[in-house]
């Protein structure tokens, strides 16, 4: 008998980990480089602009940016220790900091010697963020949407301005001059560029529609005259900008709390998109996963800081060219990151960058700033906005970042120190946003999350609750039926908000066969109202202030449904946007077998249950968006 042979078995390499051969590795990674330059380059020029550096200092910042976008690229994707999360992610510097950078210069007169007090900021939040990053997971509880969808909306509300600025500019004097039509044309004409690129081509072509704007746009303002390659000439072929090229930063007590919350909003910005980056390449992320992300955003920073650049954090277009492209491998971005270091080495590059007309860099930057924007709006699309404390939240620091931005000598008026905070819409409407969602939602508040009653009762309280209270309070859930209630009281202590929301969840669909019948028939069909006409079905306003016409047939299709099956037709309306939708999954579920109905029904319940518990327990999601959706599963 012949011995056993052993088989070697490959081993497994993950997608995300596969090293591909050197030229496509090159291809790929010149294109992520394409899809980020317009962004990154455009954070330089604006600051340069808005604090008046000259022209040779600005190919200098462009370098310098670029040097460092390839090393945190590469701290990001390749990793050491616990630095790096090993992910296709491409590194980038912030818009959030645009403001806040441009306050904190011209709070200190302006030009290349203000820049001491913008690094000194910048080294101090990366160091912060570098530190906090083990932790930083258990402060995301103060950072839901309410709070990163306004202060998103702020950041980029506050940047249009800068934009709208440079559309107006005189590229030959560098001066504001709005009389003159032919800048508005510039500026409109690149926007216009960029619209119908995205409107025609779709995939990649998609994805650079900002830099095939702004190169549609300089060349006809070559062709017109208004652009010239004069300084190309005179940079030199390859040069490196040295660390602290303006001298040895500056500290300014203000200027670093600023920079701070900076870093923290970008905080949450790279925690999700590493969530999301983990979802399209298959990779599970764990509470460590975000900890070496954000230290290396922040080592990323105080190298930004030492070699005259700005804070980084993952850039969210090359996030959406993962996607696009389907390649997974984070050697693609490292790649990446070393084309650009050596476009930092080239000084004639940066120099045809900052040659770029005001006005076709104002157009850029405006659909860019305004897309910042959107995303704020759609983050705050997430929020329940009947509550007024969410309400409260976003008015006031919307109302004072844009009074701030308007009017900006309000902060001649404050003291000194406390003048930087007013000197940025995004600096006081940020410490705002943050400050009332503490006041409103944690302030006073013992451990554990508040549950009804305007988010006066604890969980530990709830814990503690009579079964008469606790049906009292929770009963709406599951249709006030008693032993649905039961069941979840059964299921105490609950260690967290996780565990009371699964004690509903297995109340619907653990009961008895002749429970669960009692459950569906609690429910009011379809179209059904009290006396005053008010609809008592109703989970959503899909089937609310309907049309005599459009209620009539939500009743014609409740009236079938229970004369065929015995039991009201149960729907979670929630999930449609229009009660067409009710209807037409209504009546195509007619032809289902009654069992299978009612398994249909309870899921569905459940369904419903599922949001009455969001709207019921204040904080049930605290990170609501869809990026986030997964956080739960770190550990």
């Amino acid at each position: 008998m012949s011995a056993p042979v052993l088989k070697v078995t490959k081993k497994r390499v993950h997608p995300v980990d596969e090293v591909l051969p050197v030229p496509k590795l090159g291809l790929y990674g010149f294109q992520h480089v394409v899809a980020f330059y317009a962004g990154a380059v455009l954070v330089p020029i604006i600051i340069a602009g808005a604090i008046k550096l000259p022209q040779e200092d600005l190919v200098k910042l462009i370098t310098a940016d670029l040097f460092t976008c390839g090393i945190a690229s590469i701290i990001q994707a390749v990793g050491f220790w616990k630095v790096g999360v090993r992910l296709p992610l491409l590194q980038g510097v912030t818009f959030a900091g645009v403001s806040p950078i441009i306050a904190i210069g011209l709070a200190h007169g302006g030009g290349a010697a203000s820049l001491l007090y913008v690094y000194g900021a910048v080294i101090v939040a990366g160091v912060f963020t570098f530190l906090i990053a083990p932790v930083f997971v258990k402060l995301l509880r103060y950072f839901p949407p309410v709070v990163t969808g306004t202060l998103i909306t702020i950041i980029g509300l506050c940047l249009v301005p800068v934009g709208a600025g440079d559309a107006v500019t005189n590229p030959h004097t560098g001066e504001h001059d709005p009389s003159n039509i032919r800048w508005l044309l510039y500026a409109l004409g690149t926007i216009a560029v960029i619209v119908a690129i995205q409107r025609i081509f779709r995939g990649f072509m998609a994805t650079i529609a900002v830099l095939l704007g702004l190169i549609v746009g300089c060349a006809v303002a070559f062709a017109l005259g208004d652009m010239n390659f004069d300084k190309v000439g005179a940079a030199a072929p390859i040069g490196f900008t040295q660390p602290f090229l303006f001298g040895m930063p500056k500290f300014d007590v203000v200027a670093c709390v600023t920079m701070i919350i900076i870093l923290l909003i970008t905080a949450v910005e790279s925690t999700g998109s590493t969530m999301a980056t983990g979802e399209i390449v298959g990779k599970r992320i764990k509470s460590s996963d975000i900890g070496n992300v954000l230290r290396a955003d922040g080592l990323a920073t105080v190298i930004g800081g030492v070699f005259n650049s700005f804070p980084y954090t993952a850039f969210s277009e090359n996030v959406g060219l993962v996607r696009l492209t389907g390649v997974k491998s984070r050697w693609v971005v490292a790649a990446a990151g070393v084309i650009m270091i050596v476009l930092g080495f080239l000084p004639k590059v940066a120099a045809i960058v900052s040659s770029i007309p005001n006005p076709v860099l104002g157009g850029a930057s405006l659909t860019l700033f305004a897309t910042v924007a959107a995303v704020g709006i759609q983050t705050l699309g997430k929020v329940d906005f009947t509550d007024h404390r969410n309400l409260i939240i976003v008015t006031t620091s919307l109302a004072l970042a844009l009074w701030v931005t308007a009017y900006p000598d309000v902060a001649k008026s404050m003291p000194k120190g406390i003048d930087l905070l007013f000197g940025s819409g995004i600096s006081i409407g940020g410490i705002a946003a943050i400050l009332l969602n503490v006041v409103f939602f944690h302030l006073g508040i013992s451990k554990g999350p508040r549950v009804a009653g305007g988010g006066t009762i604890s969980l530990d309280e709830v814990n503690a609750m009579t079964r008469e209270r606790f049906t009292e309070v929770f009963g709406h859930v599951v249709q006030d039926v008693p032993w649905a209630v039961e069941r979840a009281f059964e299921q105490r202590p609950y260690a967290d908000t996780k565990a009371l929301r699964d004690a509903f969840q297995d109340a619907v669909l653990t009961g008895s066969s002749e429970q669960q019948l009692q459950l569906i028939n609690a429910f009011h069909d379809l179209g059904a109202e009290d006396e005053t006409g008010h609809a008592l079905a109703v989970d959503h306003v899909a089937l609310s202030n309907l049309a005599e016409e459009d209620h009539n047939d939500v009743v014609e299709l409740a009236s079938a449904y229970r004369e065929h099956f015995g039991f009201p037709l149960v729907i979670c309306a929630r999930e449609t946007e229009h009660f067409d939708r009710v209807l037409k999954n209504g009546w195509s579920r007619m032809d289902n077998s009654t069992p299978a109905e009612k398994a249909f029904a309870l899921i569905e319940i459940a369904k419903i249950a599922n949001y009455r518990f969001d709207d019921l327990v204040a904080n049930a999601n605290p990170i609501a968006a869809a990026r986030f959706g997964r956080l739960n599963e770190l550990a």
